[in-house]
């Protein structure tokens, strides 16, 4: 004990173990005393290590030996993990490779029946007639108005026209007199007729008394000449009684021209039908053969209607004469009305590659009226069957348009031309024949060959 007092530096590495807190601790609460300086040093190497600076000194090795499990539970867990997920991802590969889908079919309808087209149309009247006037003359008398149902040659205006009936009566005075100057040309042939008669009898009496010697030739050689005289004055009257026959004839052209244009002065109905325009009054001045101007009046035969209907490309071919049709109107939704295609236009117009066809409507009830717009349906007869494939089963893909054919429990993938598309969907021209079984909406990772499970 000793030695180790006497070491200074010794007890100065005792001291430094030892905490300085607890030896600052234990003096405060130690009474104060003034022993002897001998007493004290004396005591001071009997000061030895407790347990608790020993568990202090073994603080710093468990703390790294807990890092140290801490550390290799941590590094265990993780490869675990690693290993873990490097299992998942191998079975989940083995699953998708080894995955049967399980998917929705529906069939390819075979058609062959007519294609049911609904067009749009336009009804029309089966005539219409712009009347304008062929009198020059005032309104005198109105018998119609917009609305008005007429028959044919039901007067619809009357046309006063005096001047026309003036230049009518004086034709007509013309006439008679071209054909009085007939009648004398005629009378004059007939006087010539006779003179020639007379002369002609004189001259075979002279010609007798000659040949006998009681005439002298120069008499007989003189009643030749009448005769010949006699002869010419007939033809000259025959000739007048042509001009006097050509005078009356163009007389007679004339009045009945006239006649016709004062016949005008009483406009009438040309056909059975309605009126749908009126432009006149009473006391209005119309002129004659004014073609371009405004009609006194418009109208529309409507007891059959023209229903005008524009067929595209693909259905141009089957739309031909008496096909059957059925028109709807939406303002007439209990009513449907029966037509035919009476008349198309053969050839398609160049702008909308549409073919114009005409249908005809019977209307005597007068329910449908020309200008409304109409649904026209059409049972057109197909050239060749198609196939109505559903539109979820078309696959689109770098190889075309496919669709994927359900064999068994494997799939095909079948290519295909598409003939109409119909949004829902499509027919098809080309690849199928019909009855097969389509996968609908087929997955992305699907290729031919693929094994497939059918959902019921």
């Amino acid at each position: 004990m000793n030695d180790r007092h006497d070491d200074p530096t010794r007890l100065e590495s005792d001291e430094s173990v030892l905490p300085r807190p607890e030896s600052d601790a234990r003096q405060a609460q130690a009474p104060v005393h003034s022993p002897p300086t001998a007493d004290r040093t004396e005591r001071e190497p009997e000061i030895e290590a407790k347990p608790g600076d020993q568990q202090a000194a073994r603080v710093p090795w468990v703390a790294i030996v807990v890092a140290l499990v801490v550390v290799a539970a941590l590094l265990g867990w993780g490869a675990y993990g690693h290993w873990r997920e490097k299992r998942q991802a191998a079975q989940t590969q083995q699953d998708t490779a080894q995955f049967v889908p399980t998917v929705r079919v529906a069939p390819a309808k075979r058609e062959d029946d007519p294609v049911k087209l609904v067009l749009p149309g336009q009804t029309e009247a089966f005539q219409t007639a712009n009347i304008f006037a062929r009198a020059t003359g005032y309104i005198s008398d109105r018998r119609v108005d917009i609305g008005s149902r007429v028959k044919k040659g039901d007067l619809l205006v009357r046309i006063a026209a005096p001047d026309l009936d003036q230049q009518l009566a004086q034709a007509k005075a013309q006439l008679a007199q071209v054909q009085a100057a007939l009648q004398q040309a005629q009378a004059q042939v007939t006087q010539a007729q006779a003179s020639l008669n007379l002369q002609s009898t004189n001259l075979e009496r002279t010609n007798s008394l000659t040949q006998r010697g009681f005439e002298t030739v120069q008499n007989q050689q003189t009643q030749q000449t009448t005769v010949q005289s006699q002869q010419a004055g007939l033809a000259t009257a025959q000739a007048g009684v042509k001009v006097g026959e050509a005078n009356v004839k163009a007389q007679q052209a004339t009045v009945d021209r006239l006649q016709a244009l004062t016949a005008f002065e009483n406009v009438v109905a040309p056909f059975d039908g309605v009126v749908t325009a009126r432009n006149v009054e009473v006391g209005d001045l119309v002129n004659a053969d004014m073609g371009s101007g405004t009609p006194m009046f418009t109208v529309d035969e409507d007891d059959v209607l023209r229903t005008v209907v524009r067929a595209p490309q693909y259905s141009s071919a089957g739309v031909r004469d008496g096909l059957e049709a059925k028109i709807t109107a939406p303002e007439i939704p209990s009513r449907t009305f029966s037509g035919k295609v009476a008349r198309t236009s053969v050839a398609l117009l160049y702008s909308s590659r549409t073919l114009t066809a005409e249908v005809d409507v019977q209307n005597p009830d007068g329910v449908l009226r020309p200008g409304l717009f109409v649904n026209v349906a059409l049972d057109i007869p197909r050239t060749e069957p198609h196939v109505l494939v559903p539109a979820d089963a078309l696959i689109f893909d770098q190889h075309g348009m496919r669709v994927a054919v359900v064999d068994g429990d494997h799939v095909k993938l079948q290519k295909i031309d598409i003939y109409r598309d119909l949004g829902t969907s499509v027919e098809v021209k080309n690849g199928l024949k019909g009855g097969e079984r389509l996968v609908l909406d087929a997955p992305v990772d699907l290729t031919d060959g693929s094994k497939v499970t059918v959902k019921q």
